[in-house]
C-alpha cells in the first residue's frame, strides 16, 4: 500500500459524504456528530461522575484547573486515535498485529482487558446503585444480576448504534450540575483563581486526585474505542473492506476533528461543574468524604431538593448504559482483531460469534466483581486511579503508531498534534510515577 493510497482514499468515509451534501447548516453539524460525541458522552461514565465528585467533596475548588489542562490532551489524543482507524481502515489493534512485535500486542491488549474489565463491574455497581435510590427496596446486590443481563441482552438483539440514541439523552441529566452551581453560593473569587491559577498540593491524597481525574478523562478504553468507532461506523455504512477504507482525506479528518471537538467539551464541561457544585455544596458542609450514590446525590439538593436523587440515578444509569459497551466492546474488540474474527457492533452476533462470547465472558466477570463486598463509589474512584496508572504505556505506543510513515503514510501527527500527545504521555507518566512514589513512601 503506497503512502498515495493512504492519503487519499477512492471513496470518502460515509459520514464526510453525508455532511457534504447537507445544504442545511444545523442538519450538517448534526452529521458531522458521531464517535467522538459518543466518546464524549460515556467519557462521563459513573466512575467519571464519582471521581469529579469525591475529589470536589474532599479538595473544593482546588482541581478546577485541571479541566483546562485535559481538554487539549483529550482533543489531541482523541484526535489522533480517530484518524489512526480512519487511515489504516483498522482498529487499534489490528494495527499493532500488523507492524508490532506480538509481545507488545498482547501486553497492551492485557492492560486494557484488566482496566475495562474492573471499569465495567465497577460501573454495573454505580447503575445498581441508582436503581437502590429509585427503588430502596431492591437492594444493589439484587439489582446487579438483572442489569448485567439486560446489557448482554441488548448487545445481542439490538445494535449499540440503536441503544446509545436512546440512552444519550439520559446523559443529559448530568447538566443539572450546571444549573446546580447557579443555585449555590459559589466563591466565583476562588472558582476564577483555582481555575486559571494551579492550587497544587503534594499530599498523596491530592495526587492521587490528580491521577484519577487524569485516568477517567484520558482512559485506555477511549483510546482503541475511537479508532474502532471510526472502522465501525464504515462498516455499518456498508463499506466492509479494509482496503475501501484506508485513507482519510482531508474533509474526513477535518469532520473528526469537529465532532471530536464537541465531545471532549462536552465531557469537560460536565467535569468542571460536578467538581464545583460538589465543592460548593459537599466540601462547604464539610461532607469531605462520598462513601455513597445517596451522599454523591445530595450536591443536587439546592437545584432539586428530595428529588435530587432521582436525576442523580438517571445519570448513573444512562451513563452506564453508555460506558459499559464501549468498555466491554473495546476489550473485545481488541482481542477479537488480534486473533482476526470478525468484530465490531456493526456485526451481527451471528456473524462474529467469537466477538460476542468475549463481550458475554467479560460482562460476567465484571458482574462477579461487584460481589466482593467493595464500596461502589470508592472502587469507582480507585477504577480512576488504576486507568491513569496504565494509560502512559498505551499512550505511548498510540504515539509510535501515529508517527510511523509506514503505517501512516504522510498522515503521521503534525507538530501541534505532536506537541498535545508527547505532553498527555508526559504529563500522565509523572503523574502515575508520583502517585506510586507517594504510595510507596507512605
Amino acid at each position: 500500500m503506497s503512502n498515495r493510497q493512504l492519503d487519499r482514499p477512492a471513496v470518502e468515509a460515509p459520514r464526510t459524504q453525508e455532511a457534504k451534501a447537507e445544504k442545511n447548516p444545523l442538519k450538517r453539524t448534526f452529521k458531522i456528530m458521531g464517535p467522538g460525541l459518543i466518546t464524549g458522552a460515556s467519557d462521563d461514565d459513573p466512575s467519571g461522575i464519582a471521581t469529579y465528585s469525591t475529589v470536589g467533596a474532599g479538595f473544593g475548588y482546588s482541581s478546577l484547573w485541571m479541566a483546562l489542562v485535559t481538554l487539549p490532551l483529550m482533543l489531541s489524543v482523541q484526535y489522533i486515535c480517530s484518524k489512526v482507524g480512519l487511515v489504516t481502515g483498522r482498529g487499534l489493534a489490528g494495527v499493532l498485529k500488523r507492524h508490532y512485535h506480538p509481545a507488545i500486542l498482547w501486553t497492551a491488549i492485557v492492560l486494557l482487558t484488566v482496566a475495562n474489565v474492573i471499569n465495567a463491574g465497577t460501573d454495573i455497581g454505580a447503575m445498581a446503585a441508582g436503581i437502590n435510590l429509585l427503588f430502596p427496596a431492591v437492594s444493589p446486590g439484587m439489582a446487579v444480576i438483572p442489569i448485567s443481563l439486560i446489557l448482554l441482552l441488548s448487545l445481542i438483539f439490538f445494535s449499540y448504534k440503536r441503544l446509545a440514541s436512546v440512552f444519550k439523552w439520559l446523559t443529559l441529566s448530568l447538566f443539572a450540575y450546571v444549573i446546580t452551581a447557579f443555585f449555590c453560593k459559589i466563591d466565583m473569587a476562588t472558582v476564577m483563581k483555582d481555575t486559571f491559577i494551579p492550587n497544587i498540593s503534594w499530599q498523596p491524597g491530592y495526587i492521587a486526585a490528580l491521577v484519577a481525574i487524569l485516568g477517567t478523562t484520558i482512559s485506555p478504553y477511549l483510546f482503541f474505542w475511537q479508532a474502532n468507532s471510526e472502522v465501525d461506523e464504515q462498516k455499518d455504512a456498508g463499506v466492509y473492506s479494509v482496503e475501501e477504507r484506508k485513507g482519510a482525506s482531508d474533509a474526513d479528518l477535518k469532520f473528526a476533528a469537529a465532532d471530536i471537538a464537541v465531545g471532549m467539551f462536552f465531557s469537560n464541561c460536565v467535569m468542571y461543574f460536578i467538581i464545583m457544585t460538589t465543592a460548593a455544596t459537599l466540601f462547604k458542609s464539610g461532607q469531605f468524604h462520598v462513601d455513597s450514590a445517596a451522599q454523591a446525590a445530595k450536591a443536587l439538593e439546592p437545584l432539586l431538593g428530595p428529588a435530587a436523587k432521582y436525576l442523580f440515578a438517571a445519570g448513573f444509569i444512562g451513563t452506564g448504559f453508555l460506558a459499559v459497551p464501549v468498555l466491554l466492546g473495546s476489550a473485545a474488540y481488541a482481542v477479537a482483531e488480534a486473533l482476526d474474527w470478525p468484530c465490531g457492533f456493526s456485526e451481527k452476533c451471528v456473524d462474529a460469534k467469537g466477538y460476542y462470547w468475549l463481550i458475554g465472558i467479560s460482562i460476567i466477570l465484571a458482574m462477579t466483581l461487584n460481589f466482593m463486598h467493595v464500596n461502589a463509589m470508592q472502587a469507582l474512584y480507585w477504577t480512576a486511579i488504576l486507568n491513569g496508572v496504565l494509560a502512559p504505556p498505551l499512550l505511548l505506543l498510540l504515539m509510535l503508531v501515529s508517527n510511523n510513515s509506514e503505517i501512516m503514510g504522510r498522515r503521521t501527527n503534525t507538530t501541534l498534534v505532536n506537541i498535545g500527545g508527547w505532553t498527555t504521555f508526559t504529563f500522565m507518566t509523572v503523574a502515575a510515577g508520583l502517585f506510586l512514589w507517594t504510595s510507596v513512601a507512605k
